[in-house]
């Protein structure tokens, strides 16, 4: 259902290396490129993200209670997309790890939380059997 997500940025050279190392682990480039907007995916595939100048020219902002999920394969890339998003400037927000009890069917929510340069909230996350 959803296309893409777009987040504000104020400095998209630098929210551009920040996003291409999370795309390169996801295994994804850059799909689409102007002067004001970067967006990362497969065109006509799963969802991408875009980072943007805003429209409006006026200052970007994060939202309050926004935040863009990213689902991995495995709990290691859970981790790796942590230390990506912390060394390109990103901020933690959320140490790797399960988060709640498991379901009835024994799945386990696992997710590690972080900000970009800008502020905007992501996570990385999966559905993992109780191991």
């Amino acid at each position: 259902m959803i296309g893409y997500v777009t987040v504000g940025t104020n400095d998209l050279e630098r929210a551009a290396k920040f996003y291409d190392a999370i795309a390169a682990e996801m295994g994804v480039g850059r799909m689409m490129e102007f002067e004001t907007f970067i967006a990362w995916g497969e065109m006509g595939g799963a969802p991408g993200i875009a980072a943007t100048k805003p429209f409006n020219g006026e200052e970007a902002s994060v939202g309050n209670g926004t935040m863009v999920a990213i689902e991995v394969k495995n709990r290691e890339q859970v981790h790796k997309l942590h230390e990506i998003a912390l060394a390109h400037g990103g901020t933690d927000e959320g140490e790797p790890g399960p988060r709640g009890e498991p379901d009835e069917n024994g799945m386990l929510f696992y997710a590690s939380y972080f900000r970009d340069p800008d502020g905007n909230k992501l996570n990385a996350f999966l559905m993992d059997k109780v191991a």
